[in-house]
């Protein structure tokens, strides 16, 4: 095999793939709908042949086989040529599994907030060890010039994500990286979309244990009750378990200005209760790779985080403006509570799309309300296709929370609202319309 055509190239797994195989050496192109920042930057940074539309299927008579991305379903053209022509084709985590995987040490890092900062953190602290680990990661981690590469042997880190496999394959991705160290950082219902309760969601991650070796072992957080559940179902592993609680053989705790894991003290390179929980994880699974502590800890105050995770866009007319990936209340939650703990003069604003199809859905909306409450405004997107009242949701705020019909409308009220020394988060898993670079051209020209 010598040409892989990968359907859905734009999506963080796929992408990442995508570099993985062409460094691997196979001739490498694609698919997919309009791409956005970072990974059409990432595919165009690569050189890596991608084409926009699947009306038709590219490549057909020239790749060796056809790799195909959980977005896409039966009646998209390119996938209806693939099955018409009985062309090879496959999962994409079932390719990363044959081809990059089989004979790699896997960190993988699971759970419904965190992965892929943990990922990256787990990443940079073999790096530091001199290990050139091999990395998968859903983002663009900013200590590393790329969200993926081969590495060298034996260690690979993997983000591993419970979303479907593919159309043809509806276990979760994970199932199939076969780990021998995995992080289990949360989880709680998400992906309304594939999974109808998180019952479905626990049996998936029971799975996943059930693939981990009897000589690897399992970073889980013990305060979790979800996680206890799937262990409590079978577990053939060392557990090494972190967490708040008295009964963690390894407690976290904060420490003056850092935090305290059982005789080992840091200070946070990021902000927050969720991301000392994040850096914990990963201090364990660096060290059950054979990192020692020490040399983790020294390492810890380098990393640089994730682009998209509470990352600086800018400032104009003195207010500042960052961009994060939170889209589920729990991570909404600990965005707003780390920010908030930083401190200083000015105000938050909280500025939120409700862009995943488990937020589109109004799942969470009875929570949506509190997960905004650490926000001094809040401002969240209401298009006009969403059936679920989301000014009703935000009425536990007295006030403090209002909607937009569309982003025009929202970039107005937010710039009309901020004033110098504030704060605004901004907050989706998309695009966003591009809200950023927009806001902030409006603040530097109220007009």
């Amino acid at each position: 095999m010598s040409h892989v055509h990968v359907l859905g190239i734009g999506g963080t797994f796929m992408a990442g793939l995508a570099l993985l195989a062409r460094e691997a050496g196979y001739r490498v192109s694609g698919q997919d709908g309009p791409l956005y920042p970072p990974m059409s930057d990432v595919l165009a940074a690569a050189g890596i042949e991608v084409h926009e539309g699947y009306g038709r299927l590219i490549h057909a008579d020239s790749a060796d086989q056809i790799v195909i991305g959980n977005a896409l379903s039966r009646g998209n053209p390119a996938v209806e040529a693939v099955l018409d022509r009985g062309l090879d084709y496959c999962s994409g985590p079932a390719w990363l599994a044959r081809y990059i995987l089989h004979d790699r040490w896997v960190i993988a890092v699971a759970g419904t907030h965190g992965k892929t900062t943990t990922a990256s953190l787990v990443a940079w602290l073999l790096e530091s060890a001199g290990l050139e680990p091999g990395f998968l990661i859903g983002g663009v981690p900013e200590n590393f010039v790329t969200p993926a590469r081969l590495g060298q042997a034996p260690f690979f880190v993997i983000e591993a994500d419970e979303y479907d496999t593919a159309f043809f394959d509806k276990r979760s991705k994970f199932v199939h990286f076969r780990p021998r160290t995995l992080v289990l950082n949360n989880l709680e219902y998400d992906h309304a979309d594939i999974f109808p309760d998180l019952a479905a969601i626990e049996r998936q991650f029971q799975h996943l244990v059930r693939t981990v070796p009897g000589c690897g072992g399992i970073v889980v957080n013990t305060d979790d009750p979800a996680l206890a559940r799937v262990l409590e179902a079978g577990c053939w592993s060392e557990r090494i378990g972190f967490g708040t609680g008295a009964d963690a053989a390894y407690r976290l705790a904060p420490a003056g200005h850092g935090w305290r894991l059982a005789d080992w003290h840091w200070r946070p390179p990021l902000p927050g209760r969720h991301n000392a929980m994040n850096t914990a994880a990963a201090l364990l699974a660096a060290r059950h790779a054979g990192i020692a502590m020490d040399s983790n800890l020294a390492t810890v105050s380098a990393f640089k985080g994730v682009r998209r995770r509470l990352q600086w866009r800018g400032e104009a007319g003195g207010v500042r403006i960052l961009d994060d990936f939170a889209h589920h209340p729990t991570a909404i939650t600990a965005t707003l509570e780390a920010l908030a703990a930083e401190g200083g003069n000015g105000r938050l604003l909280a500025v939120v799309e409700p862009h995943s199809n488990t937020m589109r859905e109004g799942i969470h909306r009875d929570r949506l309300g509190q997960a905004l409450a650490a926000a001094d405004r809040s401002f969240v997107l209401a298009p006009a296709d969403l059936d679920w009242d989301i000014a009703g949701a935000l009425a536990a705020l007295g006030g403090r929370g209002q909607t937009a019909a569309d982003i025009d409308s929202l970039i107005a009220a937010v710039a009309g609202a901020s004033r110098h020394g504030d704060t605004v988060v901004i907050m989706s898993n998309g695009a966003f319309g591009g809200i950023h670079e927009r806001l902030l051209a409006r603040l530097a020209d109220p007009q």
